[in-house]
């Protein structure tokens, strides 16, 4: 039994959240246990592999991307051509790029979800909105079971997920590896328009034997002999070289552990169980009773004044 996003508001605003969180943390949460506290990557992982040395900027992937996700460009700064700043609602892949301060040095490089193998996201949403698939390893946001919290904004230490701000019904907007297309037996937008091959598709394994082989047959080359995302923050399934400091291109400096193993495990704790919502949804419900008493009180104390009943 798990709680959608319909039903979550239903409960909630007739009063019996309590009882139905109660009853379904046995059956609806464990799985986000599960997705989580990960220390190592599924056998079949899938990923990409993003060398920022063969990157020209031409964004092919950032338009093919936006293309195949259906994605509505973002015409505030121009009608006619792809202007996104960062990433937002309207893209989940984008270009940046880096220049030195004396402009000697330059590099470009490419955003988008990391699908870590141990996501902060996942650990930060109550309601399974968004899930690591037990095969390939690729985070998914659940639109049924969102409740629009935006926990995982907070919790993303790569500033990955975002929320539409525009429209009735919002989504959380992330890369989500192409899994239509992957599922289908095709490469992700990004990759299969890519001039130089600077970001390819495949077996996380196979892409970090790849990485690796790079860095050993040209040493030096790249920013610290080293892989950013074999083991940042728990290790990511979408890995980079560069020949730029890994900082200096906007990747945090996470340590081996993993953000929800490092900073989430009480909270973790706390939502497998339901405890901290339902404490919070009690505490709401005992002060709005305890205001609506005293209100009671005034309104039979106003009434034999005056005489006349209120109107609420």
């Amino acid at each position: 039994m798990e709680l959608t996003r319909r039903e979550a508001l239903h409960k909630i605003a007739t009063g019996t959240a309590t009882a139905v969180a109660v009853g379904s943390v046995a059956v609806g949460l464990p799985g986000q246990a599960e997705a989580s506290g990960l220390k190592h990557a599924p056998p079949q992982a899938l990923g990409l592999l993003y060398d920022s040395t063969k990157c020209i900027g031409c964004q092919s992937c950032v338009v093919a991307c936006a293309e195949v996700n259906k994605v509505s460009p973002d015409t505030a700064m121009s009608p006619v051509h792809y202007v996104n700043q960062d990433l937002s609602s309207f893209t989940k892949n984008i270009i940046k790029l880096y220049k030195s301060p004396d402009n000697s040095i330059y590099s470009y490089v490419k955003q988008q979800c990391m699908h870590c193998v141990d996501p902060a996201c996942v650990a930060g949403c109550m309601f399974k909105g968004l899930k690591k698939d037990a095969v390939t390893g690729v985070v998914t946001w659940n639109g049924d079971l969102c409740v629009g919290c935006r926990y995982c904004e907070i919790a993303c230490p790569y500033h990955v997920p975002k929320f539409q701000w525009i429209g009735f019904n919002p989504k959380i907007v992330k890369c989500e590896l192409c899994n239509d297309r992957v599922s289908a037996g095709q490469q992700p937008g990004c990759t299969s328009v890519c001039p130089t091959h600077a970001v390819v598709f495949g077996k996380r394994e196979d892409l970090l034997k790849e990485a690796k082989s790079r860095v050993k047959t040209h040493p030096g080359k790249y920013a610290d002999d080293k892989v950013f995302g074999e083991a940042d923050g728990g290790g990511t399934q979408v890995l980079m070289l560069s020949h730029v400091n890994y900082d200096k291109l906007g990747m945090p400096r996470l340590g081996d552990e993993s953000v929800p193993e490092k900073y989430l495990k009480w909270q973790k704790r706390l939502y497998s169980y339901l405890v901290f919502p339902v404490f919070l949804y009690g505490s709401i419900v005992a002060v709005v009773r305890k205001n609506w008493k005293h209100h009671e009180h005034e309104m039979a104390e106003e009434e034999k004044k005056t005489g006349l009943r209120a109107q609420l």
